[in-house]
């Protein structure tokens, strides 16, 4: 197996990863001419239209080397990975099953955060890394500048960074020399059992779950049986193959290969990331070495960050709604939901997010594909309350925190944020993170005119809005990464929110005390500009426990009842007026608040 070369491209978002991967896949003839379009490996029309790449997407090419002998054929398995800070554990993913990485950077931005956290991956896993810089053939770019960055960050000769352009193929041939002459082949023992790493999972109506597979060690054919180390899943192997970039069927898979197993297990539940995937012990033949078979030391099992619930607009909907759901669970292993119930907006479901971007996704797969525009409650990371019992829970939402009298302590995630910019923008970007409760901790220069700021910030500040309040800031130049790194205590309450006296649950949120009156006041606001007038005064309420701290009223509509009077006493009309009175209290004991979905989209944007 020394003429397998197994690599994937790492870049930041929008640096040309789809675009290079489009440019290996015509050099290499993999795909033919009539048949190729730009962004071929990106399957999803959302993908195309937004220009990120969402799901990782594996492709085998056969590449004849110039520089050796002229008879070596070279297979090269390439993984094309997301650039986008939410979908980080795609990247950890792929960079397990490989034994290198093209480290691409956009002569015309330079480093940026994403880069930085994808290369430090791939230097933990041991990879040889292959830097290059990325459109070359643009006017503004600053080729120079760049390579010294990569010189920076990475240590590298400049001799050693090649230059490409993924539009044109300037340099292609050479990042492919490149990629048969430093990357080595696969260490593995093909006479060993059979050891397969899950290194993502989609789910096939016609052949069950297919696992994308790095074959480690020994090989595996159709109809063999196999289990999942971790899950203890036993299935028949419906067929094995390669992506082309499409199935390509074949005999067996060998190691040192990237290729498919179709399980034909119904879901992706049993077929885990990261599992690994050996033979079935068969009666009367189990040899010592099948059982002492160690599993892969695979990563850990992916948790979403942010959750928020997702409500169907009218109720007959919900049925629906859990099958869409479940639909895209099959091929989403880091989504998760459950069903709820809450008392103004019905039977929904709480929905595990890694990200905003990630909600934003799944909100635009279920309106496309389903048809489905839920109604979606304000976005909460999970939280650890340590009560004075001395025992601890975690909490996903508002609703589900414990009386306060019972709690010691709330404890919320912190992140380890770092924020890539043009040192011009440094008075900008402070102010903005003066707004979040961040604590600085360092600022590294990259050049003289590049700079790494890094802080220590909860996780709440990080999703609301501080990607777009940097890039306000520095004119589109700043990129921020961030990864989890502790529970620390803070001050926390929750804020409640009354509409016409009854407590609204999707309103609800935890934040930090000292921000409880300015956010109380915001949300009433934006509630009084939202939710429709009625025939009867509305109260608008914010409240810390039984303390109201902000209140806004929606005035009723009026119907002049004077009207029919042309004289008389004035006590006929004070007559009609407190007639008219009466009527209206009535009407607020008995009437009931229609809050319309919009108006929980409004109160999200801050």
């Amino acid at each position: 197996m020394n003429n397998i070369r197994n690599f994937c491209i790492i870049a930041h978002i929008d640096h040309g990863k789809s675009t290079l991967s489009d440019r290996l896949l015509e050099f290499t003839g993999t795909i033919e001419k009539r048949k190729m379009k730009e962004q071929l490996l990106d399957t999803m029309d959302l993908e195309r239209e937004r220009g990120i790449t969402i799901k990782m997407q594996p492709v085998r090419m056969v590449y004849r080397s110039r520089i050796s002998n002229s008879d070596s054929e070279f297979i090269l398995n390439l993984i094309d990975t997301p650039g986008h800070v939410d979908f980080g554990y795609e990247v950890s993913r792929s960079l397990a099953a490989v034994e290198g990485a093209v480290l691409l950077v956009d002569a015309t931005k330079g480093v940026q955060a994403q880069t930085l956290a994808n290369l430090y991956q791939a230097i933990e896993n041991n990879l040889e890394i292959i830097p290059v810089v990325n459109k070359i053939d643009l006017p503004n770019a600053n080729i120079e500048k760049t390579k010294n960055e990569i010189i920076h960050i990475l240590g590298c000769q400049e001799e050693e960074i090649l230059e490409v352009s993924g539009k044109t193929g300037l340099g292609v041939e050479k990042l492919l020399e490149r990629i048969v002459e430093k990357i080595p082949s696969p260490k593995g023992k093909k006479e060993k059992p059979l050891r397969a790493l899950v290194f993502d999972s989609k789910y096939d109506t016609y052949k069950g779950v297919l696992a994308y597979v790095r074959i480690i060690d020994g090989e595996i054919g159709a109809e063999e049986k196999i289990t999942m180390m971790a899950t203890k899943m036993k299935s028949d192997v419906i067929e094995v193959g390669y992506f082309k970039p499409d199935l390509q069927k074949t005999k067996k898979l060998q190691m040192g290969e990237i290729g498919y197993i179709a399980t034909g297990l119904k879901s992706v539940e049993y077929c885990r990331v990261g599992d690994t995937i050996t033979i079935s012990k068969i009666k009367n033949q189990i040899s010592k070495t099948e059982d002492n078979i160690q599993p892969l030391s695979g990563y850990k099992e992916v948790r979403p960050m942010v959750y928020a619930s997702f409500y169907p607009i009218e109720g007959d909907d919900y049925n629906f709604m859990r099958d869409a759901l479940e639909k895209l669970k099959l091929n989403d292993a880091a989504f998760t939901f459950e069903p709820e119930s809450n008392s103004a907006l019905g039977r929904g479901f709480r929905c595990g997010f890694l990200g905003l971007l990630h909600l934003e996704i799944i909100q635009s797969r279920l309106e496309r594909e389903f048809e489905i525009s839920p109604t979606i409650t304000t976005p909460s990371v999970v939280y650890e309350v340590k009560m004075k019992t001395g025992n601890s829970i975690q909490i996903y939402s508002p609703s589900e925190l414990p009386d306060p009298s019972v709690i010691e302590e709330i404890s919320e995630p912190f992140v380890k944020l770092d924020i890539i910019s043009p040192s011009q923008y440094l008075g900008a970007i402070m102010e903005v993170m003066n707004n979040t409760r961040a604590q600085y901790l360092d600022t590294e220069y990259i050049d003289t005119e590049r700079m790494i700021i890094k802080f220590n910030c909860p996780l709440t500040d990080v999703i609301t809005n501080l990607h777009d309040d940097l890039k306000s800031a520095s004119s589109g130049y700043a990129s921020m990464n961030y990864e989890i790194s502790s529970y620390r205590p803070y001050d926390l309450v929750k804020l409640d929110i009354l509409v016409a006296e009854e407590k609204v649950d999707a309103f609800s949120r935890i934040i930090p005390r000292e921000n409880a009156f300015s956010e109380g006041k915001r949300v009433v606001e934006k509630l009084k500009n939202s939710i429709p007038r009625q025939n009867f005064q509305i109260a608008l309420q914010a409240a810390i426990g039984g303390k109201i701290i902000a209140r806004e009223t929606i005035n009723a509509f009026r119907k002049d009842v004077t009207a029919k009077l042309y004289g008389g006493d004035v006590t006929r009309k004070r007559k009609l007026l407190e007639k008219q009175k009466k009527g209206k209290k009535k009407m607020k004991n008995v009437g009931r608040v229609a809050i319309p979905s919009e108006t929980f989209l409004a109160v999200l944007k801050k």
